[in-house]
């Protein structure tokens, strides 16, 4: 059977349905960021930058930069109404006292059991930067991770257990890739999304740990 995975914005957008009015969520740098462009305007939901800011909106229009309004990825950003900025110590704190409810950060690798790799390699030519990753995997009260599902040399990044240095021991909620939608459940992981046209097979062959699937998951 053919498929086609999601592009990176259709990506962002089915993780921006999946956030509730009200809470309060830290984007992290990367693919996630891109969820800003598309929450409903319609809900109540509180963007936070590890930098010191609250209130987020979506990307600027060409031509709208501030140079002085800009999240932890160096990324312009709009201060919606009631916004504000404060000190980096404050949103720390903030991140390390659970006052975050969602966090959705990037990966390298997502193991069975929800432990997350996503700041180095662990390549000798790589320069580690871990950020705020560290304090948000086990501060904020769930952890979303957004990625591609498998590396740009075809190997999978969900795996039975991972192989760089960990950024977090066993924090991953939920999964989201360009081909499903996985739950990282104390039973395993379990699918509850597949993009159309991909089999069971095809899936598993490209995951590195045992899939489990909904009973909704066709």
């Amino acid at each position: 059977m053919t498929y086609q995975p999601l592009s990176r914005d259709q990506l962002a957008a089915r993780v921006a349905r999946d956030i509730p009015e009200g809470s309060y969520v830290n984007l992290g740098i990367g693919l996630p960021t891109r969820i800003a462009n598309f929450l409903d305007p319609e809900k109540e939901i509180f963007l936070h930058s590890e930098n010191g800011l609250l209130g987020m909106g979506p990307a600027p229009a060409p031509g709208e930069e501030d140079p002085e309004l800009i999240n932890a990825g160096k990324e312009f950003v709009t201060l919606l109404t009631g916004g504000c900025y404060f000190h980096h110590g404050d949103s720390f704190t903030m991140m390390r006292g659970g006052h975050i409810d969602i966090c959705v950060l990037g990966a390298f690798q997502i193991a069975a059991n929800g432990d997350l790799a996503n700041w180095h390699t662990g390549a000798a030519d790589a320069i580690p930067a871990v950020g705020g990753a560290m304090d948000l995997a086990v501060g904020a009260r769930k952890v979303f991770v957004t990625t591609d599902h498998v590396t740009k040399k075809g190997e999978p990044k969900i795996v039975e257990r991972c192989s760089y240095p960990l950024t977090g021991v066993g924090c991953v909620d939920r999964i989201y890739t360009d081909l499903a939608v996985i739950d990282v459940t104390p039973q395993g992981l379990l699918v509850q999304e597949m993009v159309p046209g991909i089999t069971r097979e095809q899936l598993q062959a490209m995951t590195g740990a045992a899939l489990q699937f909904s009973a909704n998951c066709q």
